[in-house]
């Protein structure tokens, strides 16, 4: 057993936090009014290099607003990946759209740009990219096909903070690109997400409806339906402790990154999710296939194992076609979906871990199998 815990995903949070938290607090401005807010979308702009973002409750929230601002919803069809977590599939319903399901790709686990023009119906109105785990999807192509077919992007980026394509930041290709500040992601505020987009005008639109659509101009004067999904100054001032530390947390996640390719590269048992060529990827978790049938054990009996020895893991997400309200009985379209969940693995990956608890845990692992 290591001495020291070992973390899977847990948040990085310490005593540049509590200062701005206490600045925070003693301004009185905790909740949605004031200077903390306007302030991390700056700094969060300026490093992603876009003219404008606008913060929310959640990714979630992030993702339902950005579709709803694109017009989609009732008759419409949102190609989404079967792998993915399901916020990305819940917010297509929200406005009452239909998520058409596509399988991945078996070695980076993203859409599969193939599968998605197999998937264009006369209905399809978008399609939502998703960054599994950080690495990013085929920008090239799904934006040619988005192109061809007159669709819009929305980049569901809340995996994949400071990745990159071809050079570009993932979230930046689309219509809009969503990011999470979840407890468990590179960058936290608690809860909390981020919009970013291409055109200045809807994303001015869509920090007048997370306000509740409010015409502060006229007081408390509402012209349309609109949304409380707004970020308070507490999560902002959190987000700005954090964002001083992404350099620190990018160097430790490459770390971490270097350590497993070099113990799991060559074992037969093993392969790591890949990128593709033009990819910067930041892993936000390391994640790997398991030939069980070598091995003889399955994913629950290894993480049982792994986990008396002090090392924590988690499943890859179950492909959403097997959720009830998403049910769909012809399971043989998704095959690699299928293949990557049963044989998949998430390792520990928060920056709290040292780099000997990431090496502890990989060579245990290489040991168990």
């Amino acid at each position: 057993m290591h001495t020291d815990k070992i973390h899977l995903d847990s948040p990085d949070v310490g005593e540049l936090e509590k200062k701005y938290l206490i600045r925070c607090i003693d301004s009185t401005y905790v909740s949605t009014h004031g200077p903390f807010v306007s302030e991390f979308e700056e700094n969060f702009s300026e490093i992603l290099g876009c003219q404008n973002a606008v913060s929310v409750q959640s990714g979630t929230a992030g993702l339902h607003i950005a579709l709803h601002e694109l017009g989609v919803g009732p008759g419409d069809e949102v190609i989404v990946p079967v792998l993915t977590f399901v916020a990305t599939v819940n917010a297509v319903k929200y406005v009452g759209a239909t998520p058409i399901f596509v399988d991945v790709d078996l070695l980076t686990w993203n859409m599969n740009p193939d599968k998605v023009r197999d998937r264009i119906s006369p209905k399809t109105k978008a399609i939502i990219p998703v960054h599994l785990y950080g690495s990013p999807c085929n920008m090239t192509e799904l934006a040619a096909i988005a192109q061809q077919y007159e669709l819009y992007i929305l980049e569901d980026a809340t995996e994949s903070l400071f990745s990159k394509f071809n050079g570009r930041f993932t979230g930046t290709f689309g219509d809009f690109g969503v990011f999470s500040f979840n407890g468990n992601k590179l960058i936290t505020t608690g809860g909390g997400g981020m919009i970013i987009g291409t055109a200045p005008l809807r994303l001015e639109h869509v920090k007048f409806l997370v306000n509740q659509a409010r015409d502060e101009k006229k007081g408390y004067y509402h012209s349309e339906i609109g949304y409380n999904l707004r970020m308070t100054n507490l999560e902002a001032s959190l987000g700005l402790a954090q964002i001083e530390r992404f350099e620190e947390f990018l160097s430790k996640k490459r770390i971490f990154r270097d350590i497993y390719v070099e113990h799991l590269e060559n074992i037969d048992e093993i392969q790591l999710q890949q990128d593709y060529d033009k990819s910067e990827t930041e892993w936000w978790f390391n994640s790997i296939l398991i030939d069980t049938d070598r091995t003889g054990k399955n994913i629950p009996e290894i993480q049982s194992e792994l986990f008396k020895k002090g090392i924590p893991t988690r499943r890859i997400f179950m492909p959403i076609i097997e959720f009830p309200p998403y049910f769909e009985k012809n399971k043989d379209r998704y095959s690699y979906a299928y293949r990557i969940y049963e044989r998949g693995l998430n390792l520990p990956s928060s920056t709290l871990n040292s780099e000997s608890c990431i090496k502890y845990s990989v060579q245990e692992l290489v040991k168990l199998l």
